[in-house]
């Protein structure tokens, strides 16, 4: 290992975190970039990337592994970091393969298996929905028997609410597992808990959780994904009540699942039934959907950029030092769009701070000192977005961007 210019491996099926591979070079890192054929050509900081390597679109985990194999051959490797949940598995088989620091195998699933996460949480005393993994015919009707509907027959390893599919009646789970097959075991059985969706956004250095952003979505992400509709999410008022049992939730769920030093995304429903605060799912990465932006212009600090920063120090084995924390508030509004390039500038509030510019998408984030002018505008533009722009499209069986 190279202690002054330690050399990164990183891993990206989709195009993503570019702060996090400007902020790396920033560090004095090398960074090589691994990522699927079909983003060789996107436009990646090239000026941060020493080399650009492929593997197929289609990859499967042993295929990055024996790329990362091939490659270390003549490349000096040092750390392995996944830009993408869906690499989180590859890395952590590389690091185990390598015998690189990081986190294994079997912790990686606590962020990435949602039967596992569910398993280790619940075994910690954390609150989490009532779950089974499907394996077991008679455990699975022993546990509808027990257990009141509708429930939520969710893929372990999928993303966001892609594949998940609500189960009315004992009747459609079986039609639903018969037509998965063998398939079935890759999937677990929850209880569905109507209320309000959460995310809290973390930055942990050993073990120690310094940064939470607790945001509230608007209408939560699986009805989304389901009927379509305005995507929101908004910070909360950081002299809530909500936010500090969230931080709180939170600061005991992500070291029980084994983070040590990284960012996570971390998902909470607060039940409509008894009041109460449940676990839903959480991941090692940044938040998609524009929420690292969100948490920029609310904290003062890109998760990106901060999730870089860690890594540096622990490949030079130095303490990382978080800069201080703003406290302003920020809401984001995105959507489909109808229109090819969707016109904006009829949206002319000065707490605007960043229009996307993105295909066949709207979006916008606002940033003010005030909580409640935030909400404010996030539902005034929910509604006029809804009316301007917003398309729908099929849900996707996996991420599509």
């Amino acid at each position: 290992m190279n202690p002054q210019n330690p050399t990164f491996f990183c891993i990206a099926s989709y195009e993503k975190g570019h702060a996090f591979l400007e902020a790396l070079a920033e560090q004095g890192c090398n960074v090589v970039l691994m990522t699927a054929e079909k983003h060789k050509d996107a436009p990646w900081p090239r000026p941060a990337v020493r080399e650009i390597h492929t593997f197929s679109n289609e990859a499967q985990p042993a295929e990055v592994v024996r790329l990362a194999q091939h490659l270390a051959r003549h490349l000096p490797v040092d750390r392995i970091v996944a830009l993408d949940e869906f690499d989180l598995e590859a890395a952590a088989l590389i690091r185990e393969e390598m015998r690189l620091p990081g986190m294994g195998y079997s912790t990686t699933r606590n962020f990435r298996d949602k039967l596992a996460m569910r398993v280790t949480a619940q075994a910690k005393g954390i609150r989490v929905p009532d779950f089974i993994g499907v394996r077991n015919d008679d455990d699975m009707r022993h546990f509808l028997a027990e257990t009141k509907g509708p429930w939520l027959l969710k893929p372990r390893t999928s993303a966001s609410a892609i594949g998940i599919r609500p189960i009315a009646h004992e009747r459609d789970l079986w039609r639903a597992l018969k037509e998965l097959g063998d398939e079935q075991s890759n999937f677990l059985l929850e209880r569905f808990l109507p209320g309000d969706v959460y995310h809290v956004d973390s930055i942990t250095w050993s073990r120690a959780v310094l940064s939470q952003s607790a945001q509230k979505y608007g209408a939560p992400p699986m009805q989304l994904m389901h009927e379509g509709g305005v995507f929101t999410t908004r910070t909360l008022d950081r002299e809530a009540v909500e936010t500090g049992v969230l931080k709180s939730l939170d600061a005991t769920v992500v070291p029980a699942l084994g983070m040590v030093s990284g960012v996570t995304h971390s998902e909470y429903i607060h039940a409509g039934e008894d009041g109460a605060f449940y676990f839903l799912e959480t991941a090692a990465r940044v938040g998609g959907a524009y929420i690292a932006e969100l948490v920029e212009f609310s904290t003062g600090l890109n998760p990106w950029v901060e999730w870089a920063r860690i890594e540096a120090a622990l490949a030079h084995g130095e303490p990382y030092a978080m800069p201080a924390e703003q406290e302003s508030y920020a809401g984001s509004i995105i959507c489909l769009a109808k229109q090819e390039w969707p016109d904006l500038s009829g949206y002319s509030d000065p707490e605007i701070v960043l229009r996307l510019q993105k295909h066949h998408h709207a979006g916008l984030i606002v940033q003010s000192s005030f909580p409640h002018r935030v909400e404010e505008l996030v539902q005034k533009y929910q509604a006029r977005f809804a009316e301007d722009f917003c398309a729908s499209m099929p849900v996707p069986d996996r991420p599509t961007a």
